[in-house]
């Protein structure tokens, strides 16, 4: 079996859950392949969409709030959307693709591929899986035609049915996330590894691939407020507000600032409080991890669902401005118990096998077909 995992680099949880999802097939025994999806049918273009969202993103998201909420109401007309339209177009081209390296399945992370290959369904005898990476049916997942549908809970199965979705396409098996963040860890290690002070407390403070959010304040709320705690600033690939935080706090040894990394899942694990936008991969790691959590700053959208759903069921903690962040962190840091119930429920409700999960049953499926 050969096996063709597309993705889109709009925001990073796409690209780590096909990776992921790789990781796993790899482990059993199948030979996976990951590619982002505009490399293969227009290069071009890829850099011009990635910079569209992020530029959509900014300030505090009101640009990509508008076109998600213009999509739910698209989506409420049961027309085919301007989405599918564009992705229809790249059909010939991923096909080709397809044949000439000659995958049996694909898997899908992102709307976009999942858009091409229904076209190519519709033509051709083609058999891909869809990987949804947000606690919310997302518009348009409606008009894909997957053989399956991942999803991240069964709690949510009667919302991708109200959107459309066959019910009998649905696998609740979680959100997949790399091994790093299920593997067992020693923090004393990984401290002494990073070169911190083992006996000092860590708070991790993550503003997503692209550094989104009102970081300055927050950080600034955050020192005034709280004493006997160091903060570890991850800033993605916001280079212009790494340099901006590495100049104001040189003096500064609380404030840690890191740029892009590979080995966020280390920082992860050192932290006693983790404080992030609600990204539906983002917020899965932390929960697989067993670390508290506070939402801040979700991108308007799917990150408010994300947010709704992980309050909601107490695994997270939903703050509405800077000093509840700061006021809610301390309280964290200081109260152990309120600590173990947000794991409690983490664990309840977050499948952390969902990778190898997915893995075996993507294998299963496939011998069936055959």
């Amino acid at each position: 079996m050969k096996v063709l995992i597309l993705s889109c680099g709009t925001g990073g949880g796409h690209n780590s859950a096909a990776q992921a999802i790789k990781q796993a097939l790899e482990e059993k025994g199948v030979q996976a392949d990951f590619s982002e999806y505009l490399d293969i049918v227009n290069d071009r273009v890829k850099d011009k969409v990635n910079n569209i969202y992020i530029r959509s993103t900014k300030g505090n998201g009101q640009v990509f709030k508008a076109v998600y909420k213009l999509g739910e109401l698209y989506q409420k007309t049961k027309w085919i959307s301007p989405v599918y339209g564009v992705n229809r177009i790249h059909k010939k081209k991923l096909h080709e693709y397809i044949l000439k390296n000659k995958y049996d399945y694909i898997v899908v992370t992102h709307l976009f591929p999942a858009e091409a290959l229904t076209a190519i369904k519709k033509e051709h005898d083609i058999h891909f899986i869809a990987v949804a990476t947000d606690y919310v049916c997302i518009p348009f997942w409606q008009e894909t035609n997957p053989d399956y549908f991942i999803i991240p809970s069964t709690e949510l199965k009667q919302d991708f049915i109200d959107k459309g979705i066959d019910e009998n396409k649905l696998l609740p098996l979680g959100i997949p996330v790399s091994r790093a963040y299920v593997d067992d860890y020693d923090k004393d290690k990984l401290k002494e590894e990073l070169g911190f002070d083992k006996e000092s407390k860590y708070v991790l403070v993550l503003t997503g691939s692209m550094g989104f959010g009102n970081v300055t304040e927050m950080i600034k709320n955050l020192l005034e407020n709280i004493d006997d705690a160091k903060f570890i600033i991850s800033l993605g690939n916001n280079k212009k507000l790494l340099e901006v935080l590495n100049r104001e706090y040189k003096e500064e040894n609380r404030i840690i600032t890191i740029p892009y990394t590979n080995a966020l899942d280390k920082y992860m694990k050192i932290s006693e409080v983790i404080l992030s936008k609600p990204g539906g991969l983002t917020s899965t790691e932390v929960a697989t991890l067993g670390k508290p959590f506070i939402q801040t700053a979700p991108i308007p959208g799917c990150e408010n669902y994300n947010a709704e759903f992980f309050s909601k069921r107490r695994m997270s903690i939903k703050c509405s401005n800077i000093e509840e962040v700061a006021r809610t962190t301390k309280k964290l840091l200081e109260d152990e118990i309120y600590r173990n119930e947000i794991v409690a429920s983490q664990r309840k409700y977050i499948n952390k096998n969902a990778s190898m999960d997915i893995a075996d049953t993507f294998i299963r499926l496939v011998k069936l077909k055959c």
